[in-house]
Formats: C-alpha cells, structure tokens, sequence
C-alpha cells in the first residue's frame, strides 16, 4: 500500500488511490443522482413523440440507453424518424449507420428524411446503397426516390427507378405511379407522364390533379383542360390541388369562367388558395380588370394575394400599377417575402428604369430580402440591373453572391451579351465552367454573346464543346444562334451549309436567323428562300412579312415589297405600331412616329430640327432604306427625321440634366437610320445615350456605339 499510495494515472493530478477511489465512488453517485430515470417498454413510444426539442430527445434517448431499449429495431425507428421531424438529420443519420439494420421501413425512414429536408442526392445514394445490399424496396420507397428524381431533374435515373417499380412488381400501386407522373412532368418528359397515368389501372383524385399539372407545365394546356373536363364526367370530384392545377391551364376566358363555376359548386368559393389562382387565371386570360376585381374582393389578403396581383400586372405590361400596388402593400406594413419581391423585379425589369431598379434593391435590402431566398433574389436583382442597362451594378451584385448557381452565371454571361461585351461574357463562361456544368440555357447565352460581337470562332469553340465536353446536346435555339453568328459575320454560304447539315428540323429562330442576316448583308435569294419556309411555320409574325417586304424594297424590287404586304393584308396580320419610352423626373412618357400628341410638342420639334442641322454638318447622311419606297425623296428624308426613337432623346436633351445618361427603350429593333443618327447626336451634345431595344441594348458615347455597328 505504501507504493501505491503516490500512484497516479497519466494526465492526471498526483492523488492518492484512497482518494482517487473516495473520487471514483462520489461520480458514482452524481450519475445516479442526474441521469434520468430509465424509461419502460410501454411509454417509450409516446415519450419520444413527445419530445419537442433535441435537448429532450436526447434526454429519453439516454434513458432508452440505459435500458438498451436503442437496441429493439421498433423503438429505433420511432427514435429515428423523431430526429428527422426536428430537423437534426446528422444525429438520425447517425442513429441509423450504427444499426446495420436492413430492415426497409427503417431505411424508407432514413430515405424520407433525405428527401423531406431537400438533401435529395443523399436519398438517392441510400436507395442505390439499399439495392447494392439486397435490401428490397418497397411501395414506401419509391415515392421518396421518385420524389427526389423529379426535384433533381434526373430524369434518367429516373426511369432506371421506374424499371426497379416494374421489376419488383409495384407498377400498378397507384401512389407509385403517381410520384412518377410529377417526376416525369419536372423533367419536362410529359409523354412519358401520359404513358404512366394511362396505363393506371385505378386512379384517385391526386392522379387527376398530378396528370393535369404535367398538362401545365409542359405547356399542354388544352390537354389538360380535356383531361379536367373527362375527369368531370367520370363523376370525380375535383379536390384543391386539382382545381388550382386545372387554373394554371386556361387561357381563355370562357374556360376560366367554367372552371370558376366548378370551383363555386363544389364548395371553393370561400377557398383563398382558390381566389389567388383565379385572380392570376384571369390575368392570363387578359382580363386583367377580372383579376383586379377579384383581388379587391378578398377581405383578409396575404402575402400570395398582393404577389399574384403584382405578377399579372407585370405580365400584363403595366409596370407602373405593379409598383403602385406594391407600394400600397407597403403602406399597410405587409412585409414582402421572396416571390413577391421577384414579381416587383419582374416589374421593374417591364419598365427598364434604372432609377425604379435601384429604388427595389433597396427595399430588397432593408427588408432583408435575400435572407428569404437570397439566391433566386439575387440572380433576379442581376438580370433587373442588365435590363435597365447598368452592367456595372449588376456585376457588383454578382461578385458580392456568396453563392452562385447555373442560373446567376448565365443572367451575368447574358447581360454581357445584350450589352455588346463578347469577350467579357467568354472570359466569364470560362470561368463560370471551373465551378459549374453549363447547361442548354448558358449555352445559348454564350453563343448569343458570342453572336452580338462578332466572335466566330469562341462562337464555334462552344458549339463545338457542347456535346463533346459537357453531354448537352445542341437545340433547335443553339443551332439558331449559330446561324445568327455566321449570318451576321457575312458568312451565308456557311450559314445555308450549315443548316442543311442540321440533324434537326430548323425551326422559325433558325430561318428568322438567316432572313435578318440576308437584309444586312442585301442577299435576295437567300432571303427568298428563308421566307418561304417561315411564311409556312410562322405565318402570323408579321415581322417576317415587314422584314422581307424591306429586302425587296431596297433592292428596287417594289412590286414584289407590294406583293409581301398585300399577302399579309390578305392574311389579317398585322404590323406592330413601333413606340420608344423614355422616363423623365419620375414620369414615363411615350413617342410614336411622327408624335404630336405632347404638350411641348412645338418645343421638341424647333429642337430636333436644330439637332439634326448640327449633325449634317458633322456627316450624317439619312439612310433611305428605312423608309418607304413609293415616296419622294424629300418626304423620305421628312418620315426619317420624326421616327420615335429620335422624338424621344430630343425629348430627353430638353428636360434633362446635361451631366445625366438619357435612357430610351424601343418595343421593336432599332432603326439603322437612328442608329446612325444617335452615334452623331452623343457627339454633337457630348451626352451618353443609352437604347434599349427590342434586341440589345446600344451604349452611344463620343460617336460611337457599344455594338460597334454590329448588330
């Protein structure tokens, strides 16, 4: 005893085994005092239900320890499927890989919370992880798994989920199938939606209401109004989901009209849910006076009430009501959430007001919009500033992300685009492809860039690295953009070439692609060609009309221009009225050609005569072409001067500060004759002119155009 008396333990104080023992009999009886009692077989169900916090749950979890209740499979479930409901999947998950059970109702509880807590990769890793441990999934399974195929867009392991279905004898489990239906509806494979939801041998309501959302999503909206209208007459009764799913169908008001009198005979009329997707249904519909008087008859609105009306006024093109609207759900201290401030975006985006956009990313940042759902947020904010024409800030958003998806990179690589910087939108899909696979909608904004600047072969680098280096395989849109850059560059031969190698039918972008280039660059037959094929597949765009028309016309070939527009005459098309909006200290004003509805009407044209005087003297020369062919010439030159895109800058030269940026938008293409005439008009005033058009947008400064003429 004598030795052991200063023994001691490594790490340890010096202490004697006497009180190294009295130590250990005192923690002996602190532990039995502090641990929880252990819990019985009976309540150990209920006791963990019970729990509300992870602090209580581990508490019953060290009683079930105590009396090696963790061990019964029943018990661990229920343990397992609690820490999923309180959001800790790191303790369930951890829970669950000490089992090594195989067990699937367990997994299936492992599986749901994966996917319940949006980690739907780590579902699909346990699925494949179930199988390669001959684990047989069952008809709880595959919902989760399907579910998480479809929020993936995976639509290929997706249909090897849909063999295992078949393969372990669950494809008539009506459930199951309908899991299938979404997913293949997300993935935008609606046929294979349709195949499934046919070949149902019972369906219930949700099967009606999942069929009928594919319908509208992939843009089957007659469809799915045909599937609402059978379902109708098999006496099933529509429920919610079905109702809201059949509204996001209709585009015409007799239809909108019967689903709202389905909607009131089975009780839906008190139903807000119901009141939010008419009042959009209708906005569609183009009755936006409807939608108006529906959102003014729901007395206790929310947040979805004020961001549906705020969205059908921006689709409708009434910006301004939409900021009015959102201002006065300001005014009642309603606090906008992430989608309502997209649809204000949205909005602003309509107006193209800079000073609109920057007053929204303001609120955006005292109401702390991007804590909502920064990302979406963020990357709407970015595309916001591209359209209202200030790269700068928009690039200032992007670079402050802490996060960036495919999304946010092709909104940054776009903006470069419409704004004529080709380099910088390559530089930055380099960039961008070190982080992140490009997928088919950043590929069309790189090869759009590409196009907008004249860079032929980074334009042909892209293309060509689609299928080779990322498996994105080219669309009717890339293809399109392609022959929009060689027809641009003046290479119509190698566009024509191109075309006819197309291992797809070309479409109206491609064709439309190749009769724009062939107006620059004055080639007839090719243009003749284009426009025979797009008179048969687009035959109600009266652009394609007006565009060959002008070919013809400044050729001399004037009776076949004539000839052009007779057809479109005949065929009740319609030109659209060109118009270019310019906003002046808070107000928005309009100017078609020839405008003298103004009050300073007298005023502005005194001032365009001036200007126009001064930049003859600088060299401008009117360019004839963009005007009428059967004119004299001095009326020619008179038509030339009183388009609306040079109304609206003089417009803005009086009633502006010389120091500030005048910005117009132009609803059509800008005219090459005011293109011309503003690159000598930023020069003679010495002001920064900024144009949007229907295209692009055009930065005139000192002479020059951002575009550098090629456009």
């Amino acid at each position: 005893m004598q030795k052991l008396k200063h023994c001691w333990f490594p790490g340890r104080p010096r202490y004697s085994c006497r009180f190294f023992w009295a130590e250990a009999e005192t923690l002996t009886q602190a532990q039995e005092l502090f641990s929880p009692p252990p819990v019985r077989a009976d309540t150990c169900v209920s006791l963990i239900k019970q729990c509300s916090s992870l602090h209580s749950l581990k508490t019953v979890y060290a009683s079930m320890l105590r009396s090696h209740f963790h061990l019964n499979l029943y018990f661990l479930t229920n343990l397992i499927a609690q820490y999923v409901s309180l959001g800790s999947i790191s303790h369930a998950y951890s829970l669950f890989s000490s089992s090594h059970s195989s067990d699937p109702f367990l997994w299936n509880v492992m599986i749901r919370g994966f996917v319940d807590h949006a980690q739907y990769h780590r579902s699909v890793l346990l699925y494949i992880q179930m199988l390669e441990l001959g684990i047989r999934p069952n008809n709880y399974t595959f919902p989760f798994v399907i579910k998480a195929c479809g929020c993936l867009r995976n639509v290929e392991f997706g249909i090897q989920v849909h063999d295992d279905v078949v393969e372990f004898g669950y494809e008539s489990d009506v459930f199951v199938c309908n899991s299938l239906i979404v997913m293949y509806g997300k993935c935008e494979r609606y046929e294979l939606s349709r195949q499934v939801f046919d070949r149902m041998p019972d369906r219930n309501e949700t099967s009606w209401s999942t069929i009928i959302r594919a319908c509208s999503l992939n843009d089957h909206y007659e469809e799915g109004l045909s599937l609402f209208w059978r379902m109708l007459r098999e006496d099933i009764r529509p429920d919610r989901a079905t109702v809201l799913n059949v509204m996001a169908c209709a585009y015409r008001v007799n239809d909108a009209d019967e689903i709202c009198r389905v909607a009131v005979f089975n009780g839906f009329d008190f139903d807000q849910y119901v009141h939010n997707a008419a009042l959009g249904m209708y906005a569609r519909c183009g009755r936006i006076d409807l939608a108006r008087s529906i959102f003014d008859g729901i007395l206790n609105k929310d947040i979805v009430t004020w961001a549906s009306m705020i969205e059908a006024y921006a689709q409708a093109d009434l910006p301004l009501e939409a900021l009015g609207l959102f201002k006065q759900m300001n005014s009642q201290r309603i606090f906008p959430d992430s989608v309502t401030l997209l649809s204000v975006v949205r909005a602003c985006s309509v107006l193209a007001s800079f000073r609109h956009a920057h007053a929204v990313h303001g609120i955006i940042i005292l109401t702390g919009g991007f804590f909502n759902n920064p990302l979406a947020v963020e990357t709407a904010v970015i595309d916001l500033y591209t359209k209202c024409g200030s790269l700068t800030y928009a690039r200032k958003v992007f670079d402050r992300m802490q996060s960036r998806n495919i999304i946010t990179w092709s909104a940054m690589i776009s903006g470069y685009g419409m704004h004529g910087l080709g380099g910088e939108a390559y530089n930055l899909f380099n960039q961008m492809k070190s982080s992140v696979k490009p997928d088919h909608i950043a590929f069309v904004s790189i090869l759009s860039a590409c196009s907008h600047s004249g860079l032929v072969a980074e334009g042909w680098e892209c293309f060509n690295s689609m299928a080779r280096d990322f498996r994105v395989t080219p669309r009717t849109e890339h293809y399109a953009c392609m022959v929009d850059l060689l027809g641009r560059a003046g290479k119509l031969d190698e566009a024509q070439v191109f075309i006819e190698r197309m291992p797809i039918g070309p479409d109206a972008g491609v064709w439309g692609a190749l009769l724009g280039a062939c107006r620059v660059h004055s080639n007839i037959d090719l243009a003749e060609m284009a426009a025979k094929a797009l008179l048969d597949l687009d035959s109600k765009n009266p652009g394609r009309y007006v565009l060959l028309s002008n070919i013809y016309a400044s050729s001399g070939k004037t009776k076949d221009a004539h000839k052009i527009r007779t057809l479109m005459m005949n065929r009740g098309v319609r030109k659209v009225s060109g118009h270019t909006i310019i906003e002046i200290k808070n107000k928005v004003y309009t100017f078609v050609a020839g405008d003298r509805s103004h009050p300073q009407t007298d005023l502005i044209y005194s001032e365009l005569e001036r200007v126009m005087d001064r930049i003859r003297q600088e060299g401008y020369t009117p360019d004839m072409n963009f005007v009428l062919h059967d004119v004299e010439e001095e009326t020619k030159e008179k038509m030339l001067y009183v388009h609306s895109e040079k109304l609206a800058i003089v417009f803005g030269l009086l009633n502006s500060r010389s120091e500030s940026v005048i910005r117009i938008r132009k609803n059509l293409r800008i005219c090459g004759d005011c293109h011309t005439a503003t690159k000598f008009i930023s020069k003679v005033t010495r002001r920064e002119i900024v144009v949007r058009d229907a295209r692009r947008f055009h930065h005139f400064k000192d002479g020059t155009c951002s575009c550098g003429d090629y456009w």
